[in-house]
């Protein structure tokens, strides 16, 4: 919210480009990073990978400030946006495989759910304060906050508490540091891309994530500017909106936590494509006929609402689909794959949104999200291996 509020300030008006360049520079290291850091949060214990990652984004977050506002040299700026996002790059294949380390396989889904819930609760609380706060308190502030947050995350994970190890089998272990220490990180890039290709459950995964990435890369673009526009604010009313979308994502999450584990994972996210749909052409629609907060708010909560099990299944697929060796070069490799769609299509609809209305634009992403889930939904009923997911 803090880089939003500086990009609005640099211009009288939100601009679509703008916000392009400094997603850019968020997006990049994912493609430059991401397969590297797949293969050593195999290597690594996941636990102390996220903290540590947490303390240098707490580090080099507090510095920015710095070279935004008062050496004002947006060169080393964009640099360090850049470290920081490469730094995450370490910090969420490793959040996102320590789940089964942490549960049993049956309690995966809950898990997830759980996962993402908690997240929401940060996502709401953070989302709606965080706008209000860099609407009055000014961007620079806000970056010292976003500091301090990444201070707590990091001394939270730091207490969480180890499973006691079993019996130590020293022939094994020593088995496994030889083979560790024989294989190339680029042979293990190699074996992750190999896996990542030939696991169907992954590979169709992949691909839906995929579509729902790179339409996220053009609401991303358009509805930041469009929200900002219409309600005639940079962060104030941005941040709320974002706080009421986390709370249906909560509540969604909720509810297919507790009533998700008979469901086939497919047909849940096909059904949540067309619902989503659905909800972003009644957003569009809503507010260029409603221009007031109210009504942007409760169309925000739903969409959350239908979007939320999306998510919770892909990532409860690759838990159940990917051996334990191998789940954080997959999650670095989705993630590859997700801003991929994410990118191209930010920039392309940075491109287009000179020359479409926002409300065209998002209306189209709308309709073609309907269209895809109800094919897919009809694809799947006459393939039983899809079905069959999500109830074993």
């Amino acid at each position: 919210m803090a880089l939003i509020g500086f990009a609005y300030s640099k211009k009288a008006q939100g601009s679509s480009s703008e916000i392009f360049k400094i997603l850019l520079f968020t997006i990049i290291p994912v493609f430059l990073i991401g397969p590297i850091a797949g293969a050593y949060v195999d290597r690594w214990d996941r636990r102390r990978t996220l903290y540590v990652c947490d303390f240098l984004r707490m580090a080099l977050v507090f510095i920015l400030p710095v070279f935004l506002f008062y050496i004002k040299n947006l060169s080393i700026a964009y640099i360090l946006i850049f470290v920081i996002f490469c730094v995450a790059r370490f910090f969420l294949p490793a959040k996102l495989s320590i789940v089964p380390d942490l549960v049993e396989r049956k309690h995966l889904l809950i898990a997830n759910s759980l996962v993402n819930i908690t997240g929401m609760i940060a996502f709401i609380v953070g989302s709606g304060v965080s706008g209000v706060l860099v609407e009055y308190v000014g961007a620079e502030k806000g970056f010292y906050l976003d500091g301090l947050s990444f201070f707590i995350s990091a001394t939270l994970i730091y207490l969480i508490a180890k499973k006691p190890s079993a019996v130590v089998n020293l022939r094994k272990v020593s088995e496994d540091i030889v083979e560790v220490i024989k294989k190339s990180v680029i042979q293990e890039i190699k074996e992750g891309t190999l896996y990542f290709i030939t696991q169907r459950n992954i590979r169709l995964t992949a691909a839906i994530l995929f579509v729902v990435s790179s339409a996220l890369g053009v609401i991303s673009v358009v509805s930041i500017v469009f929200v900002q526009n219409a309600l005639h604010s940079s962060t104030k009313y941005l941040g709320l909106l974002i706080m009421f979308l986390g709370a249906g994502l909560f509540l969604g999450s909720l509810v297919y936590g507790r009533f998700g584990q008979r469901l086939s994972y497919y047909r849940t996210i096909f059904t949540s494509l067309i619902l989503t749909g659905a909800m972003i052409v009644c957003f569009a629609l809503g507010l260029k006929q409603y221009p007031y907060f109210i009504p942007a708010a409760l169309l925000s909560l739903g969409l959350g609402f239908v979007a939320s099990p999306i998510l919770i299944a892909s990532n409860t697929i690759i838990h159940k689909s990917s051996d334990n060796q191998m789940r954080g070069k997959i999650f670095s490799s989705l993630e590859i794959v997700m801003h991929l769609g994410f990118l191209l299509f930010m920039y392309i609809s940075s491109i287009l949104a000179e020359r479409f209305s926002h409300v065209s634009m998002l209306v189209t992403i709308g309709c073609v999200f309907c269209v895809l889930g109800a094919v897919s939904l009809a694809w799947q009923r006459k393939i039983p291996w899809l079905d069959k997911i999500g109830r074993e």
